[in-house]
């Protein structure tokens, strides 16, 4: 064997040699270091004599039961973000979201009242303070300063305390004051407006009918936010008026509409103090509005906003009806331009040279006399076309629509016919029993005076007479 033979052979045994080392490196990090030895007999090195190609032919036996990992990046939503903006993304809301009014409540801490359990005077020194959280004098003694044993559960007493208060919850408010919905400022009242010099507004509420955000836009400030306040005053005896205004915090504009609103104020004509002078119709806008004059006890049924006006004007008995579009300030100002334009009955007369005569339900449809003119006309100065029904007149010529009233299905029944048949000698006798007692004071005629048997109250004060002479008779 030449030289050369020799240390080729030497070379190729080396680097098979080395390779082994690798291998079992390789292996011992990938298995437990019990099993190292175990996998040295599993290690095969090829034969000198029919392996001619060297570490070509080198192969590592590894067990099927031991697997390799391979090392892997993986990315998730869960890895890229902390903790903290993993709650933020599902408890918070959107701007979408909250522009339609959801998640009020979100990420409102709880307010906690440190106050709450506090006393003056006392702390951790606990010490007695004369004059502080301890009377100067007891009895004829002068009570000194002096110090207390500590108290160790003090600390944990307050901790205790405050754990349990929870949220601050707002003050519950009285059904008159809650306004139109809940504890939002429409339809509350805040209080008159702020005097003027020596001018005082006694007797007279401001109520907010409208309270929103505006938004404006500046070339260098961009959008620009503001509160805008629509507001209505009254004293409640025909004096009122509103304003609208706007301001940068929600207490200014607040202030400057209530403070406005009185400065513009109107008298409005009442009849008797409690209702309109008459039916009318009024529009402002795409706002149309009946009014209908209504007697005492009836109420006001009418659109809110109006409601809250009479009540601040003074008007107590009202129908209306709103058509159209309902915009609050449109509603508003179409009221208030129907009240500024009714025509006193006086006036009424004056224009139609004629009797100005009220039929009411409630005095049996009795024609009343409310407007007298200085000069009537005759029968034949008035044209045969001409309106006399003052309610066309009120209304502009404009027949609000009234829907059919509802028929029962027993009205078109034989017996229903029967029973009107029975009872006909006697339908009208409640009313006109309380038409006496209205006007009489008593169920009466006129032939009370001549003879008091014609009073319907006669065998009732019989009655009481027999009974106050026995009761004489007792006494004697």
């Amino acid at each position: 064997m030449s030289i050369a033979t020799t240390s080729a052979k030497m070379a190729g045994l080396s680097r098979q040699l080395m390779l082994l080392s690798v291998a079992e490196k390789c292996v011992r990090n990938l298995v437990a270091p019990g099993a190292t030895r175990q996998l040295h007999s599993l290690v095969a090195l090829p034969n000198a004599k029919n392996d001619s190609q060297g570490s070509q032919n080198l192969k590592l036996i590894i067990p099927s039961a031991v697997s390799i990992p391979q090392s892997e990046y993986s990315t998730s939503f869960f890895v890229k973000h902390t903790a903290e903006q993993l709650w933020k993304g599902v408890t918070s809301v959107s701007n979408a979201g909250r522009k339609r009014g959801r998640g009020k409540g979100v990420g409102k801490k709880t307010a906690k009242d440190l106050n709450r359990g506090q006393i003056i005077g006392v702390g951790k020194s606990n010490i007695v303070w004369p004059g502080l959280n301890a009377p100067v004098l007891q009895g004829k003694e002068l009570v000194e300063r002096r110090q207390l044993p500590p108290d160790p559960d003090r600390e944990a007493k307050l901790i205790k305390m405050r754990d349990t208060m929870g949220q601050f919850r707002p003050l519950l408010l009285s059904p008159l004051e809650r306004g139109w919905s809940g504890t939002k400022m429409h339809g509350r009242s805040v209080g008159p407006p702020d005097p003027i010099g020596e001018d005082n507004f006694e007797g007279f509420d401001t109520k907010i009918l409208e309270m929103k955000t505006v938004a404006s836009m500046d070339a260098n400030y961009g959008k620009i936010r503001r509160f805008s306040v629509f507001a209505f005053t009254g004293n409640k005896q025909g004096l009122a008026g509103f304003a609208m205004a706007k301001a940068p915090d929600g207490r200014g504009a607040l202030k400057r509409a209530r403070n406005r609103a009185g400065q513009k104020l109107l008298y409005i004509e009442r009849y008797k103090e409690h209702t309109v002078l008459h039916d009318f119709y009024t529009r402002f806008g795409h706002t149309q509005i009946y009014v209908y004059k209504k007697p005492e006890g009836f109420g006001l049924v009418c659109h809110r906003a109006i409601k809250a006006m009479c009540e601040l004007i003074g008007i107590k008995d009202l129908y209306a009806k709103v058509k159209g579009s309902t915009n609050l300030q449109h509603i508003v100002k179409a009221f208030m331009l129907g009240l500024i334009r009714q025509r006193s009955h006086a006036q009424l007369s004056e224009e139609k040279a004629l009797y100005l005569v009220e039929q009411r339900e409630d005095f049996q449809n009795f024609p009343v006399v409310i407007g007298e003119p200085s000069r009537c006309r005759s029968e034949n100065e008035i044209k045969y076309d001409e309106t006399m029904d003052f309610s066309h007149i009120g209304f502009e010529d404009r027949i609000p629509y009234r829907k059919r009233p509802y028929v029962p299905g027993y009205l078109t029944l034989p017996s229903w016919e029967n029973h009107l048949l029975k009872t006909e000698w006697r339908r009208n006798h409640p009313q006109m029993r309380r038409w006496h007692i209205r006007e009489y004071d008593g169920v009466k005629s006129h032939l009370t005076s001549k003879h008091p048997e014609a009073d319907g109250t006669y065998a009732m004060q019989l009655w009481q007479k027999k009974k106050a002479e026995e009761a004489q008779n007792e006494e004697e």
